[in-house]
């Protein structure tokens, strides 16, 4: 089995960024929106997916409660040893973001 990816640092600004400093030295900042965008949830997953085939010119709404301003993170809560579990200010919160996930979806130059 090969070793899962694994944080042995993790930082988070509610309003910024998730910054992960990996086990092998790597920092990997996520700026919010970015990780807002990715949200691993089905119904998210969903859209993407479904935008991804669709017309070039598609406006994609994610899910939640939008209000006014940025999106910010709410909570973050771990969730065993291996993931985070993210409430956003739009009301969202049912992604659980597993570290080997937020390995595949590093930022480039982050």
């Amino acid at each position: 089995m090969a070793d899962l990816p694994t944080p042995k640092n993790i930082t988070l600004v509610k309003d910024k960024h998730l910054e992960l400093t990996w086990a092998d030295g790597r920092v990997v900042t996520y700026p919010v929106s970015y990780l807002r965008s990715k949200c691993p949830c089905a119904m998210c997953r969903k859209i993407r997916e479904e935008a991804a085939v669709g017309p070039k010119r598609r406006l994609n709404v994610l899910p939640g409660n939008h209000t006014a301003g940025p999106i910010t993170v709410s909570a973050a809560e771990m969730v065993g040893n291996y993931a985070l579990r993210i409430q956003w200010s739009d009301q969202h919160g049912s992604g659980i973001y597993s570290f080997s996930y937020l390995a595949e979806i590093a930022p480039p130059h982050s």
